[in-house]
């Protein structure tokens, strides 16, 4: 599936929701890895605010790109962030969605 680039220049984006690690299966705890670098994957929570509406949206970001000491309330740039749509069945129910996904996320305005 295509991806498509999201532009945050002009946005306001603070931290919602602590970086948690993002996993392939809740019963053996099993991590998410990036199939390209190999590093482990989080999700974290962003409100992203730009021309007077804000959202909540749940962003994976690889270990390696996510600064020390994040928390909620921060402000944050988003780099690299992508939009891909989504699709699955499971148990003969379909399911769909968007996910988002960033490259690094970096403390400050």
């Amino acid at each position: 599936m295509p991806s498509f680039k999201v532009d945050t220049s002009t946005a306001v984006v603070f931290v919602a929701a602590a970086p948690a690690p993002k996993l392939v299966s809740k019963q053996t705890g099993e991590r998410s890895m990036d199939r390209d670098t190999g590093a482990a994957l989080c999700t974290v929570g962003l409100l992203i605010s730009d021309e007077g509406e804000g959202n909540l949206y749940q962003v994976t970001v690889p270990e390696t790109g996510l600064p020390e000491g994040l928390a909620p309330g921060m402000p944050v740039r988003v780099i690299g962030l992508k939009a891909r749509d989504w699709e699955n069945t499971f148990n003969g129910q379909s399911r769909h969605g968007i996910s988002f996904r960033a490259v690094a996320l970096t403390v400050g305005v």
